[in-house]
């Protein structure tokens, strides 16, 4: 399983529906396991929710960072 490749489809369904952004921040397994259709053992979808908050920590930061270069 290319758990990167599952990283972006989760990050990209999540961005795209509050509700499941939502969903994801209350219970990330269920969001997870939701997106991708699979029950997913422990440790894999750990390294997928771990994955998915990075990529949605840096986008927002680098957002914030676009908004400020704007201002200057």
């Amino acid at each position: 399983m290319d758990i990167k490749a599952q990283i972006e489809k989760v990050v990209e369904s999540v961005t795209k529906d509050q509700t499941l952004l939502n969903q994801f921040q209350k219970e990330p397994v269920k969001a997870v396991e939701k997106v991708l259709g699979i029950d997913l053992p422990d440790d894999i979808v750990n390294k997928v929710i771990d994955g998915v908050k990075t990529k949605i920590s840096l986008d927002k930061v680098s957002d914030t960072f676009d908004a400020i270069k704007k201002l200057f």
